[in-house]
């Protein structure tokens, strides 16, 4: 690993054995989450092992983690003194790490589906969406880490949501998407052009995607098309594609549209 990586990897880590350890406290073992193969309109198939029993649902796990690796290892110009380019690489490789852990939370929900990994699964979805909101706030107001924290310490108690209603985690879910959202459009309505519009809409269909075609896994399953290949999968190859899109947009401004950005706040 190449220095450069080692402070947001480390960051990334540290959080995540935070929650590994908060969930085997057994602090959310009363929350509802879904489990077992039932929930999937994927058959699993009893010949192979359990690790990769519903073969397309575990396989494109392999994306996101693809997808973390090579944002990760991405340089682009950035436009700025080297404390710019510090911070910049800094929140690229935090997103990066988020994605690339990602995939193998989600692959081990899939395989061993136990109630502590959909916890798991679940939680470490908002704050990969409240990073996006934190690299939003870097483009229009420049490096604020304590408030950078702070958006993630909510984003990471939000999930205390789960405690108080069935829906919980849903709603907490549903607020993250929305200010991501609001995040995104107010810093294009500021300082985006074409090409920064082209990727927000991208990702806002990729988003629309994911979520119907989540949620509407086992109707689809009716018609051949999504027999083999469930809504489930091709909801998660939206979600891929959504991170890759938030990836464009958002380092669209870490190059000559941050000068811009800058020139403007002048």
């Amino acid at each position: 690993m190449k220095p450069k990586y080692h402070r947001a990897l480390i960051h990334v880590l540290l959080t995540a054995c935070a929650c590994i350890a908060t969930v085997y406290t057994g602090l959310f073992d009363d929350i509802f989450v879904e489990v077992g193969y039932k929930h999937y309109a994927e058959v699993p198939v009893p010949s192979f092992p359990t690790f990769f029993a519903m073969p397309f649902n575990s396989a494109i796990n392999l994306g996101y983690m693809l997808l973390g690796c090579y944002w990760l290892l991405k340089s682009k110009r950035v436009f700025g003194n080297d404390e710019d380019v510090r911070q910049i690489h800094y929140l690229k490789n935090v997103f990066a790490v988020m994605v690339l852990i990602y995939g193998p939370v989600q692959w081990v929900r899939i395989w061993t589906q136990t109630h502590y990994s959909a916890v798991l699964d679940q939680w470490f979805t908002l704050p990969i969406f409240a990073w996006s909101v934190v690299w939003c706030r870097f483009v229009e107001n420049g490096w604020q880490p304590w408030l950078f924290v702070c958006i993630e310490c909510i984003s990471l108690a939000s999930y205390g949501l789960t405690l108080l209603h069935h829906l919980g985690f849903d709603i907490a879910l549903a607020c993250h998407i929305l200010v991501a959202m609001w995040s995104a459009i107010h810093v294009h309505q500021e300082y985006g052009d074409n090409v920064s519009a082209i990727y927000i809409s991208l990702a806002f269909l990729f988003c629309l995607g994911f979520i119907v075609l989540k949620l509407a896994d086992h109707w689809l399953a009716q018609w051949i098309l999504f027999k083999e290949l469930t809504g489930h999968f091709w909801s998660k190859l939206c979600d891929i594609m959504q991170f890759h899109c938030a990836f464009l947009f958002l380092t669209h401004f870490s190059g000559s549209q941050r000068r811009i950005a800058e020139e403007k706040k002048i």
